[in-house]
């Protein structure tokens, strides 16, 4: 009499998985991530991921995969922060599809402890000088319509902090009086974090002379400019400021600026003004000090040692 084999649970976890099951995960996986950034980064992650291991026959989903991924990521040339965003996105993958009993958890334990690639030396940033920002505005003609729209765009992303997401996505009823000082109230940062910022009052005449040119009175602040005139009904997409800061950066002779860059040359002039560096976190809406401290790009100072503030006396004690 033939033995008869062991029934399979259709419930029970999987350690290969078919595409239609990683389809799944990641649809669970890009829908707990609240910023649209994270999400376009996450999905190129996990799409990229899916094709290598999809691309030949494979053991399992596992940890031993994960780090022959890391391997190949590594083969590339890739950065170090690229590496690690592409791992971040699988490990979140892997622990969507043990939530839904497609994957042992103990599978997902052990690509959870898979580690990500060291940095090598710090990240260089760009950061413009007083000078160059004052310039960078000043770069903008304030005669059009559009000249008014990107400056009140770049005198957020410079005198604010704000990411160019949060500068498109602004409205109105944002712009409030606090304590007597103009704010953008309620402001969704990333990781879903809410924080007030305040607007410095060139930068609040800014915003100003923007609206009493394009005659929004409501709903988002930034409008599409079509032939010279304001798009009431559309919005501008996050694209056109990085557009916007290329152009005037081009005109001050400043190469490879990108939005971002002006969000951390608003950290290392508040901190060179003498901001606090909590304050700035708060301003900026880090979740660490860390992160803020990698914005200013604070660097030891040798000439202005910080050591040198106080001072012992060496005169001996008479005996």
């Amino acid at each position: 009499m033939p033995t008869k084999r062991p029934s399979t649970n259709a419930g029970s976890p999987r350690v290969i998985l078919t595409i239609p099951e990683l389809e799944h995960a990641k649809a669970a996986a890009l829908g707990t991530l609240v910023s649209l950034h994270s999400r376009r980064a996450y999905k190129n992650a996990i799409d990229k991921f899916i094709a290598w291991y999809c691309s030949e026959p494979r053991l399992g989903f596992n940890r031993a995969i994960v780090l022959r991924y890391r391997s190949f990521l590594e083969s590339l040339s890739l950065s170090a922060a690229t590496i690690n965003l592409h791992l971040s996105a699988i490990r979140r993958l892997a622990d969507e599809a043990a939530e839904s009993s497609m994957l042992s958890p103990e599978l997902a334990i052990g690509i959870r402890r898979v580690k990500g690639v060291k940095r090598l030396g710090t990240r260089i940033g760009n950061w413009l000088s007083t000078d160059q920002a004052q310039d960078l505005l000043n770069s903008i003609p304030r005669s059009t319509i559009r000249g008014r729209r990107d400056a009140a765009l770049v005198g957020l992303l410079l005198g604010c902090g704000l990411r160019r997401s949060e500068a498109v996505s602004l409205r109105l009823d944002q712009i409030q009086l606090r304590e007597g000082h103009w704010v953008v109230a309620d402001l969704h940062g990333k990781g879903g974090r809410l924080r007030t910022v305040p607007v410095p009052c060139w930068c609040k005449a800014l915003i100003d002379r923007w609206l009493r040119a394009s005659g929004v009175s409501e709903g988002l602040v930034f409008r599409r400019i079509w032939r010279n005139r304001t798009e009431l009904s559309r919005g501008i997409a996050p694209d056109v400021v990085w557009t916007a800061v290329k152009r005037y950066a081009k005109r001050i002779g400043v190469d490879h600026l990108a939005p971002h860059d002006l969000r951390r040359t608003c950290a290392r002039l508040c901190h060179g003004a003498g901001g606090e560096l909590e304050q700035i976190q708060f301003l900026l809406g880090h979740a660490s000090v860390q992160t803020t401290e990698r914005y200013i790009g604070c660097r030891q100072k040798f000439k202005d040692a910080v050591n040198d503030r106080f001072q012992i006396s060496l005169a001996s004690r008479a005996r």
